[in-house]
């Protein structure tokens, strides 16, 4: 898959996706990745991107034309058919369910807007999209560029070292993940879930499933009023209530 960033801090894309998962995708060939710069398509000799927004107000908004042609040399250089989404709180919010269906496509251009905000025509003319990463504002689109490329990255075939480990994620299923544990098996009074260690698989997975569901239902029960549950979710769900009022702790 290409990925495309608009931004005028290129350096931070390039640096941050270099490493991990998205560093080993890119030196394997799996990804690609090419930054544009919008003052590389300013016309004046001050390279300006930005400009007082009409109507008065603090701030600086970006001009339309240097992302327009930014935005349009990365076409050129792709795909015929690509996604343009600008990264902005005003836009729909990003989901597993989201990356998941962008995950099958060949290129995706990403905007990473600045200052108070980018020329709406911008928007309206030239982005497919509008994606949120939360209900809360950061300093530029860049962040959350790379939180996307690192979201989808980890979707492709071949990138993570074990297929499973994606499809076992919070929010693959609509439910929140289960609960892990490692070595030692005991700290601090502390000791792994003796279903784990019992080598039963059939008895792991329906703790697993057991613990991710009351997970989802302590901490977003949002989503599982999203999600059709069949009977032994449902089973599971009211074991799980059952096991807290009873023992306080429910991992056992």
């Amino acid at each position: 898959m290409r990925f495309d960033v608009i931004s005028l801090f290129p350096d931070m894309i390039t640096a941050a996706a270099s490493v991990g998962v998205t560093g080993k995708a890119l030196e394997r060939g799996i990804t690609s990745l090419s930054v544009w710069n919008p003052r590389d398509y300013t016309h004046d000799k001050h390279k300006t991107v930005d400009d007082r927004p009409y109507g008065g107000g603090p701030g600086m908004v970006m001009k339309y034309q240097p992302l327009h042609d930014a935005v349009n040399a990365a076409k050129q250089a792709g795909y015929t058919n690509t996604k343009v989404v600008y990264l902005s709180p005003q836009g729909q919010p990003i989901t597993q369910a989201l990356l998941s269906s962008i995950a099958h496509d060949s290129q995706l251009i990403l905007v990473a807007g600045r200052y108070e905000g980018i020329d709406e025509r911008f928007v309206d003319l030239d982005c497919d999209e509008e994606w949120s990463i939360g209900d809360y504002v950061i300093s530029g689109g860049e962040l959350a560029a790379l939180i996307v490329i690192d979201a989808i990255t980890r979707l492709l075939p071949d990138v993570l070292g074990d297929e499973q480990s994606a499809e076992q994620d919070s929010y693959s299923d609509g439910l929140l993940d289960c609960p892990h544990f490692t070595r030692p098996e005991e700290i601090a009074g502390h000791t792994v879930p003796a279903v784990l260690m019992s080598g039963n698989h059939a008895d792991i997975e329906r703790w697993r499933m057991k613990q991710a569901l009351g997970r989802t239902w302590q901490r977003r029960p949002d989503l599982l009023e999203k999600k059709t549950l069949n009977a032994e979710q449902k089973q599971l769900l009211e074991q799980f209530k059952v096991d807290v009022k009873r023992c306080g702790n429910e991992y056992y």
